[in-house]
C-alpha cells in the first residue's frame, strides 16, 4: 500500500517534531480516502489515537479545505471505555489542532457534563465530539438525532477490545446501526492494542457483520517488553495468600530507583491495603497517590493531573488506568498478585514509557505459589506476542429493549425497519421475528403478566403503524436512567463541609456505626452520622479496616489456564523455577500426580476427621464457585454428608463426613440440566441477575426527578416483580434475559460444560492417605473465602506452613484409578 501524501501542514508539524509518519498511519489515512471502515491494532505507544484521528486533522487542513469554508456539523465521534480517555484524548488532540490553527471544534460529553453545554451541543454541535457509548445512546433518542447525526463521517473507537463483547459493546453497537442510518457514508473505525482475533472484530465492527467490509491495518512491532518476577528476598514462595504483602519493602525500593511507577491492582480492596502497606513503609516521604473507580471525580482528576505533570512518584491503582491514558514517565509498571490473562498485562505493562521503540518495564509480583506459575506463563505468553480470546456472546435483550425505547424517544418508528437496522449488528443477527414482537411488546406493555401496570406502557403502536411513546414525560424517565454500568449500589463519603471522597458499597456503609473507623481514599477516618444515601465522616486518630466491594472478580483465561497446566507436565522446564517452587512440584510429582492439559486430575484423602476431594480443574474462580454449589447438592443427594466446599482459580475442594469414591460419578455432564438449573432458581443468581436486567431495560426505574432509590429499595421492587413472572409468565423476555445473565456471566457455565465433557472422558483420580503438596494453597482458604484477600496473609501464611510440613513429608503411596 502506497503511503499517501500528507497535507502540507501536517507534513510540517511532523517534521518540526522530528517524527515521522509511521506506516500504519499512513495506511490509515489511505483507507479512509478509500472510503473503507479499519480496525487499526498496533502496540501501545505506536500513535494508535493520532492515526485514528489522521483523517479528520486532514479534512482541515487550510490546502485540503480551500477554497471552501470549513464545513458545519458534527464530523467525527470518537467513543471510549472511560471519561478519562476522552479528556486525555481531548488534552493530546488540541495540541496540532492549535498549532496548525486548524478550524476545528473539539469537545467532550460525559454524564459528567454540565447540562447547559449538553443542550448547546446538541444545537451547534462540535466538528469533534469525544464520548462513550451510554452518551452517545442518550444522545441518539432526542428528536434532533437525525439533523445532528447526517452529517457525520467517521467514527472512532477506541480500546474496542476492553468493551466490544460486553452489554457496553451491545448498546455501542446498537447505537452504529442507528448512525449508519442517518449518515450512510459514515465509515467505522477501531482501535486496540491487545487482540487474539482481529477477524471477530472486524465482523463485531462491519456492517451486517461482514468482516471483509473493514480494512486490517497493523502497526509497526514495538520493542520487547523487560519483564520480571519478584521473589521473595529469601527464595521462598509463599503457600498462600493473594495480596504479596511480602512485597512492599522490596516493591518500595523498586520504587525509589524509578522515576515513576504504577502499581496495578486486580480489587480496589488490594489497591487501598497496598497503598497503606507503601505509606507505611515510606520513610522518605515520597509522594504517593491512589486511584480507584470509588473515588470521587474530583479525587481521580487531581491525582491524575498530579501525574500528567510528573509530581508522583508512584501511583496504586486498578483497572481503572487499565486503558490508554498517555503519561510519558511512566518508568515501571507493577502487576501485584496473579495478571490473569496475557492482554490484559500486556495492556498494563504498556503503561510503562508509552513509546514504540524503547521497551516497557514491568515487574510482576506472584501472591502465592499457583501466582507465580500464572506469571510465569504470563511473561512466556507476553514474549511470544500470545494473546487472549474469547468468543462473541449474543447480544442481550435488556439491552435491546432499551435501546428500542430510545429510539421511540427519538420519534415515531417503523418496527419492521427497525428489526432490519438491529439486524445489521453482528451481535443481533440471531434475532427473528417472534424474539422481536416479545421485546416490542415488554416495550409497549410490560409483558403479558404486567400489562395492568398503567406507567408500564410507554409505547403504542398509531392508526398508521407506527410506534410512538404514549406520553411525553417517558422520555425524560428514559434519560434519567438509561444506561448499561450496574455497579453494586454505594453510598457517599463526604466531610461536613460537603467534600465528597468517594462511595463504598451499600453492605459496607450499613456495617458501620458513628464511631466505627475505617480507611478510605488513603485516610483513615471516623464515621460521625449515616444517612440513606451518605457517610458523614472526620479524620481518625486510629486506623481501620478497609472497605470490601462485591464487583466482578476477574477469572484465569483459558489461554493462561492451559499454559500453567503445561508449565506443570514439564518437568524438564523446573529447572528454571525457584528451589522450593521446584521442590513443591517434586514432591507433588512422588507422592500423587500432576495436572496436565486434557486430563482432570482429582484427590481424595482424609485430613481431621474429614474426607476431602480436591478437583484441579484450572477454569478459573467463578466456574469453580458454581461447581462447587453443584458437586456438593449432588453430594447431599447421594448420602455423602457434604460440610462445605472452597475454590480459587486453579482447584475446587469439597469436604464432607464420608469418602467420595468415585469422584467422576459427581462431574457428569447432566449436573448442567438437573442440579444447575434447580440451583439457579433456588439461588439469589436469578433474582441478581434479574435485577439487572429489569434495571437496564427500563423495567425498574432508579432515578426519579430530585431522588435516587437505595439499593434496598431497587432490589425490593424487582423482587416483587421477579416472583410474580416466575409464577405468571415463566418465559418473560426478562427471566430469559435473565438466564442469559446467569449462565454466562456469573456461573461461567461455557466453561463448566467444558470441564464436564473433559472430566467424561478422562479422569485421573488419585487416593492419598493425607494432604498433598498441590493441595495446601486452596485448603488455607478454608474459613476465610469472603474474607477481602490481603486481610488474613499472615494468617493464612502461618496456617500453610503448617499444613505444607504435612504435605511434603514423604510418606505413604498413593493409588490411582
Amino acid at each position: 500500500m502506497t503511503a499517501p501524501a500528507l497535507p502540507p501542514e501536517l507534513a510540517a508539524w511532523f517534521a518540526a517534531r522530528g517524527w515521522r509518519l509511521r506506516r500504519h498511519q499512513a495506511e490509515m489515512l489511505e483507507v479512509a480516502r478509500a472510503g473503507r471502515h479499519a480496525l487499526l491494532v498496533a502496540d501501545t505507544g505506536a500513535g494508535k489515537t493520532l492515526a485514528g484521528f489522521l483523517p479528520t486533522l486532514a479534512d482541515f487542513c487550510p490546502s485540503a479545505l480551500a477554497p471552501s469554508a470549513p464545513p458545519e456539523g458534527l464530523h467525527t465521534l470518537y467513543v471510549s471505555p472511560l471519561k478519562a480517555l476522552a479528556h486525555d484524548v481531548q488534552r493530546n488532540l488540541l495540541a496540532p489542532v492549535a498549532d496548525l490553527d486548524l478550524p476545528l471544534r473539539i469537545e467532550t460529553r460525559s454524564g459528567d457534563t454540565p447540562s447547559e453545554r449538553k443542550a448547546r451541543q446538541r444545537a451547534r454541535p462540535p466538528h469533534v465530539l469525544l464520548t462513550t457509548p451510554e452518551s452517545l445512546s442518550l444522545l441518539l433518542s432526542y428528536p434532533e438525532a437525525d439533523v445532528l447525526f447526517a452529517t457525520l463521517k467517521r467514527v472512532v473507537i477506541d480500546e474496542v477490545h476492553a468493551f466490544a463483547n460486553t452489554k457496553r459493546g451491545d448498546l455501542l453497537a446498537l447505537a452504529l446501526t442507528r448512525l449508519q442510518a442517518l449518515a450512510p457514508a459514515m465509515q467505522r473505525v477501531a482501535l486496540s492494542a491487545t487482540l487474539a482475533d482481529p477477524d471477530d472484530y472486524r465482523g463485531w465492527l462491519a456492517p451486517d457483520g461482514e468482516a471483509e467490509r473493514v480494512a486490517l491495518v497493523e502497526g509497526e512491532q514495538g520493542a520487547a517488553p523487560e519483564l520480571a518476577i519478584l521473589l521473595p528476598e529469601d527464595a521462598r514462595v509463599p503457600w498462600g495468600g493473594h495480596a504479596a504483602a511480602w512485597a512492599v519493602p522490596q516493591l518500595y525500593d523498586a520504587i525509589r530507583a524509578h522515576r515513576t511507577t504504577l502499581v496495578f491492582t486486580n480489587t480496589r480492596f488490594l489497591a487501598e491495603f497496598i497503598f497503606q502497606k507503601l505509606w507505611d513503609a515510606n520513610e522518605d516521604h515520597l509522594p504517593i497517590g491512589i486511584h480507584h473507580g470509588s473515588l470521587s471525580k474530583e479525587a481521580r482528576r487531581k491525582v491524575e493531573g498530579a501525574m500528567a505533570r510528573g509530581e508522583l512518584r508512584a501511583l496504586v491503582c486498578t483497572a481503572s488506568l487499565d486503558l490508554g491514558v498517555d503519561w510519558g514517565d511512566i518508568d515501571l509498571v507493577v502487576q501485584m498478585g496473579a495478571p490473569k490473562g496475557s492482554s490484559r498485562l500486556l495492556q498494563r505493562i504498556g503503561r510503562a514509557n508509552h513509546r514504540l521503540d524503547q521497551p516497557s518495564k514491568a515487574l510482576l509480583v506472584p501472591g502465592n505459589r499457583f501466582e507465580f506459575l500464572e506469571a510465569f506463563a504470563a511473561q512466556q505468553a507476553v514474549v511470544e506476542g500470545q494473546r487472549d480470546g474469547e468468543e462473541f456472546r449474543a447480544g442481550g435483550l435488556d439491552v435491546l429493549a432499551q435501546h428500542v425505547m430510545g429510539r421511540a424517544c427519538a420519534g415515531p418508528f417503523d418496527a419492521a425497519a427497525l428489526l432490519a437496522e438491529v439486524r445489521t449488528a453482528r451481535a443481533y443477527r440471531w434475532l427473528d421475528g417472534a424474539g422481536w414482537r416479545r421485546v416490542i411488546d415488554f416495550v409497549a406493555t410490560g409483558g403479558y403478566a404486567l400489562r395492568a401496570y398503567e406507567k408500564l406502557r410507554r409505547i403504542v403502536q398509531g392508526r398508521d403503524g407506527l410506534w410512538r411513546l404514549t406520553h411525553p414525560e417517558h422520555a425524560a424517565r428514559h434519560r434519567l436512567n438509561a444506561g448499561i454500568i450496574l455497579d453494586a449500589e454505594m453510598v457517599e463519603v463526604a466531610f461536613r463541609n460537603g467534600r465528597s471522597l468517594g462511595r463504598v458499597e451499600e453492605n459496607f456503609a450499613a456495617s458501620l456505626r458513628p464511631g466505627a473507623t475505617f480507611r478510605f481514599a488513603g485516610l483513615d477516618l471516623e464515621v460521625e452520622a449515616i444517612r440513606e444515601t451518605q457517610l458523614l465522616v472526620r479524620a481518625a486518630k486510629g486506623s481501620g479496616a478497609i472497605p470490601s466491594y462485591m464487583g466482578a472478580r476477574m477469572p484465569l483465561t483459558t489461554h493462561l489456564s492451559q499454559r500453567v497446566q503445561g508449565l506443570m507436565a514439564d518437568r524438564a522446564g523446573w529447572a528454571r523455577f525457584p528451589d522450593d517452587l521446584r521442590e513443591w512440584l517434586e514432591m507433588q510429582d512422588w507422592r500423587s500426580a500432576l495436572p496436565e492439559p486434557g486430563t482432570l486430575l482429582v484427590e481424595t484423602f482424609p485430613h481431621e476427621r474429614r474426607h476431602y476431594c480436591v478437583f484441579y480443574t484450572f477454569e478459573g474462580w467463578p466456574a469453580h464457585q458454581s461447581l462447587g454449589m453443584l458437586v456438593t447438592r449432588r453430594m447431599e443427594e447421594r448420602g455423602l454428608a457434604p460440610l462445605g466446599f472452597v475454590a480459587n482459580d486453579y482447584a475446587l475442594a469439597v469436604w464432607g463426613l464420608r469418602p467420595i469414591e468415585d469422584p467422576a460419578a459427581l462431574l457428569s455432564p447432566d449436573i448442567l440440566t438437573h442440579e444447575f438449573v434447580e440451583w439457579v432458581q433456588e439461588s439469589y443468581l436469578l433474582r441478581r441477575a434479574f435485577r439487572e436486567v429489569a434495571v437496564i431495560s427500563g423495567l425498574v426505574e432508579r432515578q426519579h426527578p430530585g431522588k435516587r432509590k437505595t439499593g434496598r429499595q431497587v432490589t425490593f421492587s424487582t423482587d416483587l416483580i421477579y416472583d410474580v413472572l416466575r409464577k405468571y409468565e415463566p418465559d418473560h423476555v426478562l427471566i430469559d434475559a435473565a438466564w442469559a445473565d446467569a449462565r454466562a456471566r456469573m456461573t461461567d457455565v461455557a466453561r463448566l460444560a467444558g470441564l464436564l465433557d473433559r472430566a467424561g472422558r478422562e479422569v485421573r483420580h488419585v487416593r492419598l492417605n493425607q494432604v498433598s503438596p498441590l493441595a495446601v494453597p486452596v485448603l488455607v482458604m478454608i474459613g476465610r473465602e469472603s474474607m477481602p484477600q490481603g486481610m488474613a496473609d499472615d494468617e493464612l501464611l502461618f496456617e500453610a506452613e503448617s499444613l505444607a510440613g504435612a504435605a511434603m513429608r514423604a510418606s505413604g503411596q498413593a493409588e490411582t484409578d
